[in-house]
């Protein structure tokens, strides 16, 4: 039978002597002494000082949701509204407000559906959300990267490729959960944090979110399986779900199962395994295929794929005559099997993938047709921070060449622009408006070191 804290403080006492900070760390300490311990009293760590550390860590210029209050609107009177917020937390007064649902368009064409959460249900899934990763963050696995603190989708990036390269590894298991936050059974989702909580009045906060349904110009309607892409609890509940459904199995099925090497990478929905025998990449994804259907989840047939790669796929796909080993996509990167100009040894090349930065450059030439009448400095000092934002995430070793190709897109959306301010600006030559490019337009560099060096500092 797993353990219960003992620990039974009351609100009132919390507040007196504790701040949330020293309160979360006792949490931490206890989850990482006992993984089976499970937690009865954790609603007097809501406090009116976590809510506010909470309001402040939200985005200030974010989209409003259907109580149609902005972040600084609530910053009025901020003091008197966390009070007032607090105490209906604690009575459980409290209600969660449906999601507003809006779509955003995919790479593919078709549109994904995100909930924007009221203010002061993000606020308080905030909260919540603090609380509970210092449960899980103890039990979470080395192989799960997503929204998690001090991780990011580079440390993923880096994991596989040093997975792939140090490892001997020759097929790839590209994975994909098909809608996984739509499709998410809510049943059994609490029961997974039961694993961990025992507190009723805790539970009862996330039940009350799961079951806030969303609306739609308008229209509520229910939600009986899914958790809202964009709110802020989300992410959490996601990896909860997927680390007892999947990364458990996974890692069981690679210590019990295996006999060759085996790599996992997984970052929120999206797996990557990488597999030194054909048979058992094609055994695990077989069942993993069913463990899956059993929370009633699918892998994407689409998207799911098995290919050979790794430093022998070019040699044993060229004798048996089938061409050039196959790549795959990640994290906004191309991954491919390559060689180094040094010696000529196996690496894995990562570029950025030529559909994503396609749709940037779209969405760019747009934009910029747009503004083409504000003032150059201004269009000027945007454009710096969209394509600098670009090269912060993509100027990786190996990405220089697409960089730069997406860099003259840019200079050629935007002399575009300028020329279509007016007559006179048709004329503008581009000799002037390399004086522009100078000032405005960040110019290409490598801003990642290589993934060994990363890896091993972190």
């Amino acid at each position: 039978m797993p353990k219960r804290n003992s620990e039974q403080t009351t609100g009132g006492q919390a507040q007196n002597w504790e701040t949330p900070l020293s309160g979360l760390d006792r949490i931490r300490e206890a989850a990482g002494r006992d993984q089976r311990l499970q937690f009865t009293s954790l609603m007097h760590h809501l406090t009116p000082e976590l809510l506010q550390q909470s309001f402040y860590s939200l985005r200030k210029e974010a989209a409003e949701g259907v109580d149609e209050m902005t972040w600084r609107e609530y910053e009025l009177g901020l003091e008197g509204r966390l009070v007032d917020l607090h105490d209906r937390v604690q009575s459980g007064r409290y209600r969660a407000l449906p999601s507003k649902r809006l779509y955003i368009p995919k790479d593919d064409g078709r549109q994904r559906p995100i909930g924007i959460s009221a203010l002061e249900d993000k606020i308080v899934q905030k909260a919540a959300a603090t609380v509970m990763i210092q449960i899980w963050e103890e039990e979470f696995l080395g192989f799960s990267y997503a929204f998690r603190p001090e991780r990011s989708q580079h440390n993923a990036l880096d994991a596989l490729w040093m997975g792939i390269m140090r490892r001997k590894i020759n097929w790839i298991v590209d994975a994909d959960i098909r809608s996984f936050f739509d499709s998410l059974n809510h049943d059994w989702m609490m029961k997974f944090v039961r694993h961990r909580i025992r507190d009723r009045r805790f539970l009862r906060l996330i039940q009350k979110w799961l079951r806030a349904g969303v609306s739609e110009e308008g229209e509520w309607s229910a939600t009986t399986v899914g958790t809202p892409q964009g709110a802020v609890i989300s992410p959490l509940l996601a990896n909860i779900f997927l680390h007892y459904v999947l990364d458990l199995w996974v890692h069981w099925w690679r210590t019990h199962r295996a006999h060759g090497d085996v790599i996992i990478v997984r970052y929120a929905d999206d797996l990557v395994m990488g597999f030194q025998h054909r048979g058992e990449a094609i055994a695990c994804l077989r069942e993993l295929r069913e463990r899956l259907a059993g929370f009633e989840l699918e892998l994407h047939p689409d998207k799911t794929r098995l290919i050979e790669f790794g430093r022998f796929a070019a040699r044993d796909r060229e004798a048996a005559g089938q061409g050039k080993p196959e790549s795959f996509d990640f994290l906004g990167f191309t991954h491919s099997c390559g060689t180094t100009r040094e010696n000529g040894k196996f690496t894995v090349l990562r570029k950025p993938m030529r559909k994503r930065l396609g749709k940037k450059l779209k969405e760019l030439g747009k934009q910029l047709l747009r503004r083409r009448h504000d003032r150059v400095p201004a269009q000027g000092q945007w454009l710096r921070s969209v394509v600098q934002g670009v090269f912060n995430y993509y100027a990786v070793p190996g990405s220089s060449f697409v960089l730069s190709a997406f860099r003259k897109h840019v200079c050629r959306y935007w002399i575009r622009a300028l020329r279509r301010r007016s007559q006179k600006a048709r004329k503008l030559t581009w000799a002037r408006f390399e004086r522009l490019i100078n000032t405005w337009i960040p110019e290409v560099r490598v801003l990642h070191p290589y993934p060994n060096e990363r890896f091993r500092l972190t």
